[in-house]
Formats: structure tokens, sequence, C-alpha cells
């Protein structure tokens, strides 16, 4: 291949390299018939061969390329052979490459000597021999291609261990990585409450693979459940074993399972599961399995029946909540116009008749009550107590009632209990469970009640609200009574359920214990079995405040005369409308009247004279009484307010105005109780 002063580019010049290894010869002669014939009889050596035709072209060819052998005239113009070897062997880049010296002239012996310091390693005298000179050329081209071919496999070879390093450099980071990520796997299936499981698709279904947090879950290690076909089965709940298996059965029909039930753990005792997974294939392609996981929903569930039986109770109590109201406008009526007629008539036997209507009016009074209570829309008069003095105190009272047959002690704190509760509805509370306990001890037993701080894990506290945190105290009654099954717990604080015979209880102790305790901010609870006694136990938040309550007995008050005052009397209901104004006129008020909130307020803008509102909560019209006493406020900064209502407790809370509550009188109301309200509030002693 013969390539006339025609240098190659380097991309060209490395295609060719990489395609097919030749090796290039540089031939220099000014002689154009030289240059032929030396390029004729190497041809047949099938390289690379390049002409130059004086010294200076061949250096130009030099700068880009690299050849075998350099066959140099010596005898030129210009820049001779000598010259021309000279600079060739002062480059580094060139100072390797054999030169071979073509002559015609310099035969003897001095300038061979010239020519082999200039740095050739060879001379060829023209005219030239062509066996000699292919012979020659083809010497130094071979050695040039084992050069090259020995560069190659060392640049091969060098390339071979940098990709290796490569590769092994990245498989190292791909397994340091794989562990990572198999560590951070691994660290986040232990941290979530769920157990990873394969089983098999057939009878007993036994499980082929167990994550380690079915141990955390059940108490069992992984293997009690892969060792052991029957075992995970064997703990199924009775009742639930056939459901299980149906559902096992059917997923190779339908490619997926989903089942719960009730699984007994290493304490013996029954936890709720969700139990999913789908048809999967096994890795080797041969079978399929269940793959799938195991969740801990026992403590779900329980939430789920505690906010449906919350949201049933709330329910009943809106329901009974508007009824008491309703009967306490009666009873208003019934009982302000009996204290009217019993003071302006005469007559023991008249006295006796109304002493037993005022009687029974007194019982449906006490009722509604129980009624608001349960609702929890029962006016509260809440003081800080001592909870081990009130205790104490009540305790006599509780002896006496329960009888001699039941044997009864109290256990106080160690530690001073402070609560903020109404004293009185407590009392009322306690007493009921006493008597209930006793009546559950017809052949007599232990009655106990102990006041007893919760620490923080206690297990009654899992009942309690969730937004209500601190500490806790626990009023337990406890009995060694008949116990209670688990569907009459469920149903224990409804109103009017009762087990007792039909006339020995109205169902109504429990459920206004049930409002009372919800009204204050706490939560009842009920541990029972049958034949093994009840415990049941009032728990309250504890308060940081000193206690203020000082247990005296009180006097009852007179009636107090009214001064002429004038009084704006707001209610909607005619009946108790009509009432209040003949109580006030019979105390020596002034009556004005309003149907609403807007009407009085009307009045007061015209400037009567008012001294006191005395107004029903809850009216028709869009505005309650105590939004009313907020705007007679601005109307009249000194003007003086007393509010009733059949359940004010609601109420008040839901629209006290800028924190400022209003003295109450709870319907019913008698005539004594209302005159003396209406005294405190005239003169300030709120």
């Amino acid at each position: 291949m013969l390539l006339d002063a025609q240098p190659m580019s380097p991309d060209s010049s490395n295609k060719v390299f990489l395609d097919t290894p030749k090796a290039k010869i540089l031939i220099v002669d000014d002689d154009e018939r030289n240059a032929l014939a030396v390029t004729t009889v190497l041809e047949e050596l099938d390289q690379i061969l390049i002409v130059a035709r004086s010294g200076e072209e061949a250096l130009r060819f030099l700068l880009n390329d690299d050849f075998a052998v350099i066959l140099l005239d010596l005898h030129m113009p210009g820049m001779d052979g000598f010259e021309t070897a000279a600079l060739i062997r002062a480059r580094r880049r060139t100072q390797h490459i054999p030169i071979v010296f073509l002559t015609a002239v310099f035969r003897d012996e001095s300038h061979l000597m010239q020519a082999y310091s200039a740095g050739a390693v060879d001379m060829v005298f023209k005219p030239v021999d062509p066996f000699v000179l292919k012979t020659k050329v083809s010497v130094f081209v071979q050695l040039y291609l084992k050069q090259v071919e020995a560069q190659r496999e060392a640049e091969l070879r060098h390339r071979l261990q940098e990709e290796n390093f490569r590769v092994r450099t990245e498989k190292l980071l791909a397994e340091q990585e794989l562990r990572r990520a198999q560590a951070r796997q691994e660290a986040i299936l232990k941290s979530l409450p769920v157990c990873f499981h394969s089983r098999g698709l057939m009878p007993p279904f036994q499980p082929s693979f167990v994550s380690d947090a079915v141990e955390k879950l059940t108490g069992f290690k992984p293997s009690a459940l892969t060792d052991d076909p029957e075992f995970g089965l064997s703990r199924v709940h009775p009742e639930d074993v056939a459901r299980v298996t149906e559902a096992l059965k059917a997923a190779v029909d339908t490619g997926s399972y989903s089942c719960e039930y009730r699984w007994r753990c290493s304490d013996e005792k029954y936890r709720v599961f969700l139990d999913q997974g789908v048809v999967a294939p096994i890795a080797d392609g041969t079978d399929s399995e269940i793959v799938g996981t195991l969740l801990d929903v026992t403590e779900m569930r329980l939430l789920e029946q505690q906010l449906v039986q919350a949201q049933k109770m709330e329910t009943v109590g809106q329901l009974t909540g508007g009824i008491a109201h309703d009967f306490n406008n009666l009873l208003t009526v019934i009982l302000g116009n009996l204290d009217l007629i019993g003071r302006h008539i005469s007559g023991e036997r008249l006295q006796r008749q109304i002493g037993a209507m005022r009687h029974a009016a007194e019982r449906g009074q006490s009722l509604t009550g129980h009624l608001l209570a349960f609702s929890r829309r029962q006016h509260l008069s809440p003081e800080t107590l001592d909870i081990n003095r009130l205790v104490a105190r009540f305790e006599p009272l509780i002896r006496h009632a329960i009888g001699e047959s039941v044997l009864f002690a109290t256990e106080l704190s160690a530690e001073p209990v402070v609560c903020e509760v109404d004293p009185a509805q407590l009392e009322t509370a306690l007493l009921n469970l006493a008597v209930n306990a006793r009546d559950a001890m017809p052949s007599g037993g232990h009655l106990g009640l102990a006041v007893r701080l919760l620490p923080e894990g206690d297990e009654i506290l899992s009942e309690r609200p969730a937004d209500i945190s601190g500490p806790w105290v626990a009023l337990t009654v406890s009995d060694t009574g008949t116990g209670m099954a688990p569907d009459v717990i469920a149903r224990a604080f409804e109103p009017f359920f009762t087990t007792k015979e039909i006339g020995k209880g109205s169902g109504l102790g429990l459920s206004q214990v049930y409002g009372f305790v919800r009204q204050s901010g706490g939560f009842v609870t009920i541990r029972s079995r049958l034949s093994r006694g009840t415990q049941l136990s009032i728990c309250l938040p504890v308060s940081s405040k000193l206690p203020q309550r000082a247990f005296v007995d009180e006097d009852i008050p007179i009636i107090a005369p009214a001064r002429a005052e004038r009084v704006l009397l707001v209610e909607d209901d005619a009946a108790v409308l009509a009432l209040g104004i003949e109580m006030l006129t019979d105390l020596g008020y002034q009556v004005m009247t309003a149907s609403d909130a807007n009407s009085a307020l009307e009045i007061l803008r015209r400037g009567d004279g008012v001294d006191v509102i005395f107004s029903d909560v809850v009216m028709p019209g869009g505005k309650t009484g105590v939004q009313l006493a907020s705007e007679a406020r601005k109307l009249r900064p000194d003007i003086k307010v007393l509010l009733t209502s059949g359940y004010t407790g609601e109420a008040l809370s839901r629209h006290t105005h800028d924190d400022e509550v209003f003295p109450l009188v709870a319907k019913p109301f008698r005539q004594q109780e209302l005159a003396v309200r209406l005294r405190d509030v005239i003169e300030g002693r709120n």
C-alpha cells in the first residue's frame, strides 16, 4: 500500500490500526525513480508505505505517525540524510525508530561510521538488491508488529485489570448497599407491629416462614409455628376454626385470603388478629403458597366497640335529656303551685293531700335528675375536694344503707388525693354503687370502697379519654356477689336497663353514675365475672389545687322577703311563665314578662326600671338566656341576672360569654329556693 506524500490523519491511522494492524514504512528519497523502485520491492510485504521527497517532509510525517522503519537516502539536496537522521534521533517521540540508510555514493568506511554515528542501524547500497532490502525491512516490520502486539496485550491487560477492579468495586459497593438495605429492611420490619409469613395452600396449611415479629405479637418463637404443622390452627378459638379453614381453602380459587379470628397467645389470653395474604408461586416455580401478613387488631376492635357504645349512649342521652327537660317544666309548674296553695290554705286534711302530691312530684323530680345525670345535662357545682376526707365522712351513711349482713371496709389512699367534682353528686354515685353491690349479695358478703392513685400503665387507664393526661384516681366499689355476664356489662349503663325484678329497680342508678362521671371529665370501668363478684371504678382526674371543701351542716334558709324590686321574667313555656308570675308576685316583686330574648332586650331599651332578669336558658328566637344576659350587661352593666333551665349544665358550657358564668337555679325550683337565690343575686352574694 503506497501513500505518496499524503500524510494520514490520526483518526484514519487509528482506524487502520484497530481494523488490521499494519506497520508503516517511511521512504525518504528525493529521486522519484529510486523511491518507486523501493516501494515496488516492499509492496509484497503488504504494509503501509509512505514516501517523502525531502528531509523536511519526512519530519512532518513523523510529527503525527509512528513508523516501523525509516529508509533514508543519504544524498539529498538541502537537508541531507545525516542531518535528517540527527533530528529524528534528537526527538524523544522518534528516537526509537530504526533508520536504514540508502546510498549509492558513500561506501567507504568513514562514511559508514558517520552513518552509524548519526543513528542508522543498517546500510543498503544502491542499486538495491530486492531480496536483501525486503528481508531487512521485513525483520524490522516483524519486530515492530510484535512490539505493537505486546503493547496491545499490555494495554488490554491493563484495561482488563481496570475493568476487573471496577467490577469488583461495583460488586463490593452493591453488596454493601444490599447489606445496608437488608439491615434497613430488617429494622423496619422489626419496628412494624406486623408479622410476615408464608404457608402451604393445602391442609394443615403449615407455615414455611414466619418473621420474628410473631414473638412480639403472640409470645411464641417462629419455630413454634414452622416446626409443628398443627400448632397454628390448634391455638385458634374453637368458634373461629371452621371459618379460618374455609377462608384458607377458598384462597386456591380466589387467589387471596383474608380472615379475622381470635388466637390464644403464650399468656393463654385470646387476642384478635387480621390475617391476610395472596397466592404466589414458590421461587422454583413447582408450586404456590400463601404469602401474607398477620396484624394484631385487638385494641382497634376494642376502640371500635367503645366508640359504638359511646355513640349509642350519646344518642340515648340526647333523648332522655330532652324528655327530662320537658318534665322539669311540668314539675316546676306542679311543685310551684303546690307551694303557693300550701301557703294560702289551712286544714290538716288538705295539707296531707298537698303533701302527698308534693311527695309524688318530688319523686318525679328525682327521676328526671337521674335522666339529666345520664345525659350529662345536669347542673354540677364542682368543688376542690379531698377525696379521702369525703369517703371517710360518707362511710357511716354507706354502712347504714347496706345493712349488717354485708361486711364493709374502706381503704384510703396513702397520699392526699384532690379532685374537682360535685361532692353531692359523687356521694350519690357512691351510694348507688354500694346499694347495687348489696343487692348482688342477697345472702351477705364483703363490700369494699377503695381510693387508689393509678400509676401510669395501669390496666384501668387503657379506657381513659385519649385527650386527658395527667394523674388519675380510682374510687373502686367491689363486692363478692353474683357478678355480671358480658352481655349484661355491655348494657349496664343504659337507662332503664335492670336485671332486678319488676318493681325493684328503675334502671337509672348506674346510668346516673355514668353520666355524672363523664360530665365531670372522668370515666367508669366494670370488671366482673359470674359468681366471682364485681369491681366498679369511678375514675377522676387528679387536681393540683388545694382542697376548699369544708364539710359542715348547712341550715335551711327561710324565705327572704322582697323589697318591691322589678323582675323581668323571660320564659317561653306559658305554664311556667304563669307560675313564675304567681311566685314572684307572692314574694312581693313587681313582674314584667317576655317570651324570648329579643322581646326582653326591647323592654330594657325602653328603660322600664328593671332591677333583675330571671330568664330561662333555652328559648326560641335564636338567642339563649346566656346571650340575653351578656347583651343586657352591655346595655345595663349594673343589672342583676338569674338563669334557670331544665338542663343547664350543657347550655351554660356552650354559651358562657367571655368566661362569665351567671348564677343559676335549676328546674324544677321551689318558691323558697327561688326567693333565696333572688335575694343572693340582688344583694351580690353569688
